[in-house]
C-alpha cells in the first residue's frame, strides 16, 4: 500500500513516524530514509527500536532505522552547498532505498521529504514512481512525505492525507520547539 502525507501544515514526518511505531509494535521492520534533512539535528535522529520478545528481532537488530541522506535545506537557511551536491544526495538516497527494498529486510520504507526533493527538481518523479512500482511487491507499505506531492503520486496512492496550516506559533514569532517540531 502506498501512503502519502503532504501539505503545508505541520506533521508529515510525525505522521510517518507514528505509522512506523505502530508497525514496529506489530513486529514489522521499518526503514526511514530522509531526503532533505541532513546536518540539522531532529529528535528522531537517534531512535533505534528493538522490541523485546519479538522473534523478528531476536538478533537484537533494530526494527526501526532512520538514515539521513540529505544535505540539508536547499537554497535556504544559510545553505551554501552547490545544487549538484543536493541532487547527488537525493539520487543516492533513492538508490539506497531501492537496494534496501530488494534486501527483503523491511516491511515498510518511508521516503521522508521525497516530495520536496521532487518539487525542488533534485530527483525526477518518474524515478520515484519506478521505485514504488518495483518495491511495492516486496514491501507491505511505502510512505512518501513532504510538501507539494505531485499529482501523479496522489493518483497512484492508496491513502493520501493533506496537512493544512490552521494556526501555528511561528506566526506570532515563536521559534520551533526542540522535541516537538524537530
Amino acid at each position: 500500500m502506498l501512503l502519502i502525507f503532504t501539505g503545508n501544515g505541520k506533521g508529515k514526518t510525525t505522521a510517518a513516524l507514528g505509522q512506523a511505531l505502530r508497525s514496529v509494535g506489530e513486529g514489522k521492520r521499518v526503514l526511514m530514509v530522509q531526503f532533505i534533512k541532513g546536518p540539522w539535528k531532529s529528535g528522531e535522529d537517534d531512535i533505534e527500536i528493538v522490541i523485546k520478545g519479538n522473534p523478528s528481532t531476536s538478533s537484537g537488530s533494530p526494527t526501526f532505522r532512520l538514515v539521513k541522506m540529505g544535505k540539508g535545506f536547499v537554497g535556504i537557511l544559510n545553505d551554501k552547498l552547490p545544487r549538484e551536491e543536493h541532487e547527488r544526495a537525493a539520487a543516492e538516497a533513492l538508490i539506497y532505498a531501492r537496494q534496501e527494498a530488494e534486501s527483503g529486510k523491511w516491511n515498510m520504507i518511508i521516503l521522508d521529504e521525497v516530495n520536496n526533493a521532487v518539487a525542488l527538481d533534485l530527483i525526477r518523479k518518474e524515478d520515484v514512481l519506478a521505485f514504488v512500482d518495483s518495491a511495492l511487491p516486496k514491501l507491505e507499505h511505502i510512505i512518501l512525505t513532504g510538501r507539494d506531492a505531485p499529482q501523479t503520486f496522489i493518483e497512484r496512492a492508496d491513502l493520501v492525507t493533506e496537512m493544512r496550516d490552521v494556526k501555528h506559533p511561528y506566526e506570532q514569532g515563536i521559534k520551533a520547539k526542540r522535541g516537538l517540531e524537530y
